[in-house]
């Protein structure tokens, strides 16, 4: 299967409802789709950090950076932890940095762009807690799916 959304949406429109398409692809998975797990932060990815060393197995991190371009919340380091601990993918609102080898790795993500800049750690942010951005409200516990054709999350999982 090379496109999840279209398929998805020709099953269940009425239970989809669709991101704005402001993300570029990044990792070396394409598809991807899982529960959703919320964090909250600013310049300040401790709390990424906390949550790729835990298992992620049919998880994936929605991460609300308050679309800041000046500092990278996910880098090879973490992704590769990540994938080591089963996540399926990260989505930022937000920059990565490493975007090469993040590219190599066998995780979805998806961000706003790039910043070779990381963050300071100050154990700053919210974990699982609603956020909003790209016109949705991400809930803890709903279900995202990823493609190339972008973003789309449901209350339910979806059979497909």
């Amino acid at each position: 299967m090379l496109d999840l959304l279209p398929d998805l949406f020709d099953e269940y429109a009425e239970q989809l409802a669709l991101a704005a398409p402001i993300f570029n692809d990044y990792g070396g998975k394409k598809i991807f789709y899982g529960e959703i797990v919320t964090v909250s932060c600013i310049n300040d990815n401790s709390k990424v950090k906390e949550l790729v060393a835990q298992n992620g197995t049919g998880k994936v991190m929605v991460v609300d950076g308050k679309a800041s371009v000046t500092r990278a919340l996910l880098g090879d380091m973490l992704a590769e932890q990540a994938v080591q601990n089963g996540w399926q993918g990260i989505v930022i609102n937000g920059c990565i940095r490493d975007a090469d080898t993040i590219a190599t790795l066998a995780i979805g993500v998806k961000a706003l762009g790039c910043c070779p800049i990381k963050t300071k750690k100050l154990g700053q942010g919210e974990i699982n807690s609603s956020i909003s951005f790209a016109g949705l409200t991400f809930n803890p516990g709903q279900y995202i799916y990823g493609d190339s054709n972008g973003l789309a999350i449901s209350k339910a999982l979806l059979s497909f």
